[in-house]
C-alpha cells in the first residue's frame, strides 16, 4: 500500500533553517557555560556541518574559568600602576622637603654670616670710635707741658708744642663734639673738642680750619692747618688736654694721651 509504503521509509530530514537554528542554540550554551561537549556536540550532530564564525556572527568565546584571572591580572596591573605612583609622588615629596630644608639652612648659614660680619663690623667701628691718635702725624714734642718762661700769662706753658711745618694736617685725637672753632686770642685760630669721655682737647695756633662748633669728629679726622698765629714764635701745634673747656683746666697732655693709647 502506498500508505504503509511511506511509514515504513526514512524520515524526512531537519530543514536548512532548523540546523542553523540548532547550531545558533549550541553555540549559545558555549558561550553560557563552556561546556563544549555536552552542549554543542549535539547541536553539530544534527546538522550536515558546524556553522561557521560567519554563520553565527560572534567573533570570540570567552569561558567562565578564564574571568576570574583575567579580572586577578587586571587587579595586580592596576596595583602596581598605584604602587608606581604612590612611589613617584613620595620621591617628588621627598626631594621637595630636602629642597627646602637646604634652602633653610643656606638662609639660616647666609643670615647668621651676615650678623656676624654686621658685628665685626660694629665692633670695629666701636673700637676706631674709642681710639686716639696723636694729632700730627710723625712728629715729636718740642715744648713741654709747664715749661717755664715769659711767653706764657700764666707762666708756664699750659700744654704741648708738636714740631709742625706750616700747613701741616692737623687730627682731631678722638671722637667727640667741636665747642670752639675760631679765633682765641692768644692761641691764635684754635678747635676745642668735648671727648665722649668728658674730656676737652686744644689745638692752637692753626693757619686754617676744617671744622665748625657743633661738628662731630672722629679719630684723625682734619680739623685744620698748622701755621703761626696768636701768641707765637714760628709754625708748630700748641696742643692741650683739659677736663673743662677753658683756659686754666689743663693736664698734662702727654699723660693724657699715653692713658689713650698714644705714644709719644
Amino acid at each position: 500500500m502506498a500508505f504503509g509504503s511511506r511509514a515504513a521509509g526514512k524520515h524526512r530530514g531537519s530543514s536548512r533553517l532548523s540546523r542553523k537554528t540548532a547550531g545558533y542554540a549550541g553555540i549559545a550554551a558555549l558561550a553560557t557555560t563552556g561546556v563544549v561537549g555536552s552542549l554543542a556536540g549535539p547541536a553539530f550532530a544534527a546538522s550536515d556541518k558546524a556553522p561557521s564564525m560567519e554563520d553565527t556572527g560572534l567573533t570570540a568565546v570567552v569561558t567562565a574559568e578564564d574571568l576570574p584571572v583575567q579580572i586577578e591580572a587586571q587587579a595586580e596591573a592596576q596595583e602596581h600602576a598605584a604602587e608606581a605612583a604612590a612611589a613617584k609622588a613620595k620621591a617628588e615629596a621627598d626631594a621637595a622637603a630636602r629642597a627646602a630644608e637646604a634652602k633653610q639652612k643656606a638662609e639660616e648659614k647666609a643670615k647668621a654670616e651676615r650678623e656676624a660680619a654686621e658685628r665685626a663690623a660694629r665692633e670695629e667701628e666701636r673700637k676706631r670710635l674709642n681710639t686716639f691718635v696723636a694729632p700730627v702725624d710723625g712728629s715729636y714734642i718740642s715744648t713741654q707741658w709747664h715749661a717755664g718762661g715769659g711767653m706764657w700769662s700764666s707762666g708756664s706753658h699750659t700744654g704741648i708744642d708738636f714740631h709742625a711745618a706750616s700747613g701741616t694736617s692737623v687730627h682731631a685725637v678722638g671722637s667727640g663734639t667741636v665747642v670752639e672753632a675760631g679765633w682765641g686770642g692768644a692761641y691764635g685760630n684754635n678747635v676745642v673738642i668735648k671727648h665722649n669721655d668728658g674730656t676737652y682737647t686744644q689745638y692752637g695756633h692753626m693757619t686754617s680750619l676744617s671744622v665748625s662748633v657743633g661738628e662731630q669728629v672722629t679719630p684723625g679726622q682734619q680739623i685744620g692747618l698748622s701755621g703761626s698765629t696768636g701768641n707765637s714764635s714760628g709754625p708748630h701745634l700748641h696742643f692741650e688736654a683739659r677736663t673743662g673747656a677753658q683756659y686754666g683746666s689743663d693736664i698734662d697732655p702727654v699723660a693724657y694721651l699715653r692713658n689713650h693709647g698714644v705714644d709719644v
